[in-house]
């Protein structure tokens, strides 16, 4: 079906409208967001009722609503369940906007990736210049950021260069921990316990008080206290008794919140209430690298 440009921003301003207000629309709404006088929406909506693209509903609180056929002129998909996947303009959320699509445009150039995002939103505000984020996706967890170099009004889509892109793996935190990981005795010398963690090239370990996982320490830990001149003390009077740990079923990317949250560069992990392992920030970032 071919449409007009002004056509296409009036589907596209409806469904921008009724998916925030979840009500039929009034002309005077969506000729505000597109710039054109009430009227000329009117008779515009006059031929895209004929054609079946949008309902009329009478009465004081009437206007329009979309219809299946809507989503479809515009090459939208209309889901019953839909998962969000945000958008950010310099930093900023962009409120009630949702990417429906991605397409790459120039994965072949050697020195530039473009794509076009079709948007459910507003994208009114993005400029040439802006930064721009995209995701994370729901399937994937996708991140994209990049540049905006152009926008269509008519087909609520922006363009832009992208610089980074990074898809976090799904798998659950045990597939990538340090399994039956290096303890510290709780009565260890700084000593002791800085021949352990040399010795096994990690910068930080459990400390295990008996039979029980008391506490961790790093070899910050350490440095502060030697810096101190507190050479005497026990790994037990320096540790971090503040463990935070994650469960092993927890996937990786929801992890690395905890990381970013909590701001420590260890976590233990438990399965079943039983320590199984360690991760560190090192970790996500080697499995990382792999990609």
């Amino acid at each position: 079906m071919e449409l007009t440009p002004i056509q296409k921003e009036i589907l596209t301003a409806l469904i921008n409208l009724y998916r925030l207000k979840k009500q039929a629309v009034k002309g005077e709404d969506i000729a505000e967001i597109i710039k054109r006088n009430p009227g000329t929406v009117r008779n515009q909506m006059q031929s895209l009722k004929a054609l079946g693209l949008v309902e009329g509903v009478p009465g004081p609180k009437g206007g329009y609503k979309v219809t299946g056929a809507t989503y479809r002129a515009l090459s939208l998909s209309e889901l019953d369940k839909e998962t969000t996947v945000p958008l950010r303009r310099n930093d900023e959320l962009i409120e009630n906007a949702t990417a429906a699509e991605i397409s790459f445009t120039t994965v072949r150039h050697p020195d530039l990736c473009n794509a076009t995002v079709h948007v459910i939103g507003d994208i009114r505000k993005f400029d040439v210049g802006d930064s721009i984020t995209i995701g994370p996706t729901p399937v994937n967890k996708l991140v994209m950021r990049g540049s905006v170099i152009g926008r269509d009004d008519t087909g609520n889509t922006v363009l832009f260069v992208i610089q980074e892109m990074v898809s976090l793996p799904k798998k659950s935190v045990k597939n990538y921990i340090i399994e039956h990981p290096i303890t510290i005795p709780a009565t260890a010398t700084i000593q002791e316990a800085s021949r352990i963690l040399v010795k096994n090239n990690i910068h930080g370990a459990p400390v295990k008080d008996k039979e029980r996982i008391a506490g961790i320490v790093t070899l910050t830990d350490i440095g502060k206290t030697l810096a101190d001149g507190k050479t005497s003390l026990k790994i037990k009077d320096i540790m971090s008794k503040n463990i935070i740990s994650v469960d092993g079923e927890m996937p990786l990317y929801e992890v690395i919140k905890v990381f970013n949250k909590e701001r420590v560069g260890r976590l233990m992990v438990q399965v079943n209430g039983e320590l199984v392992g360690l991760i560190s920030k090192t970790d996500i970032l080697s499995r990382l690298a792999v990609y």
